[in-house]
């Protein structure tokens, strides 16, 4: 059962991983790569991707999305052309349809690499 149409999220460019994701680890779980978001950060682990959505005026309130690699069950990936502006990824997965803009500094190609990576080998 699908919880929403489309969840959509935008990576603006690749980051140095966030000292503050450790406490919300499990064992055994290592950040791989993080992404900044227009409010906050998205983080793939070897395990999930995380991504934190600052909201309100102050941004102290924090919502945090866990999509574990085990509940996707396809994923795209397209390339910005010449007009477009952002790169997208697109995953199916048991909680719905999440679409991701990928900004011009990223390399979606390097992003669907890793996704392919957690998925299909568990990192």
């Amino acid at each position: 059962m699908e919880t929403a149409a489309i969840t959509s999220w935008t990576f603006v460019s690749e980051v140095e991983i966030p000292a503050d994701i450790h406490p919300m680890l499990v064992a055994g779980e290592q950040p791989i790569a993080a992404y900044k978001t227009f409010r906050d950060s998205a983080v793939f682990t070897t395990k999930r991707l995380i991504v934190r959505d600052a909201q309100g005026i102050t941004g102290k309130k924090v919502e945090l999305y866990s999509l574990p690699y085990s509940s996707i069950n396809m994923w795209s990936s397209e390339n910005a052309g010449t007009l477009d502006f952002n790169a997208e990824i697109e995953l199916w997965t048991r909680a719905g349809h999440i679409k991701i803009n990928v900004g011009k500094k990223i390399d979606v190609r390097k992003l669907d690499k890793l996704i392919a990576e957690v998925v299909l080998n568990g990192h």
